[in-house]
């Protein structure tokens, strides 16, 4: 009885080792936790295999209503149909493409308005560089900046 018991534990221990060994692994991507970086407080660098980048956010004055900003980009490649895409962070309030304009070989320009939530007087905003549909951001940090009103 008492091999019986002493084989069906070792079976058992050896499964559960077979299970664990070929668990999956996931995706690296939502393993690695990604630095923050408020474009407001400075310009964010990081640098991939192509090269590095440079993101900058200016606030600008327009009328009172209005929340300007002006975003540049430094890429080390021309990506096709770069946009920045602003998705509210600490509300989700949609999801607003803003075409990047190519100044020169490596940097892109683009004047926005950040929408204003109604029910508060400040609102985060994240902004994810992307080439068309595809998101470029598996290195970079996270962009940030909070509008005030």
């Amino acid at each position: 009885m008492l091999r019986v018991v002493s084989v069906f534990g070792c079976l058992i221990a050896v499964i559960g080792m077979a299970f664990w060994a070929l668990k999956p692994e996931g995706n690296p991507e939502d393993e690695v936790a990604r630095a923050e970086c408020d474009l407001l407080a400075g310009p964010c660098i990081w640098s991939t295999a192509e090269g590095q980048w440079q993101v900058s956010l200016e606030s600008r004055q327009g009328s009172p209503a209005q929340h300007l900003y002006s975003l540049a980009v430094e890429a080390p490649g021309a990506p096709e149909r770069f946009l920045a895409v602003l998705r509210g962070r600490s509300m989700y309030m949609g999801e607003y493409p803003v075409p990047l304009k190519q100044q020169s070989d490596s940097r892109f320009v683009a004047e926005f308005e950040a929408p204003l939530c109604a029910t508060g007087s400040e609102m985060v905003w994240q902004i994810d560089l992307q080439s068309g549909q595809e998101k470029l951001g598996s290195v970079s940090p996270i962009l940030f900046f909070q509008a005030k009103t």
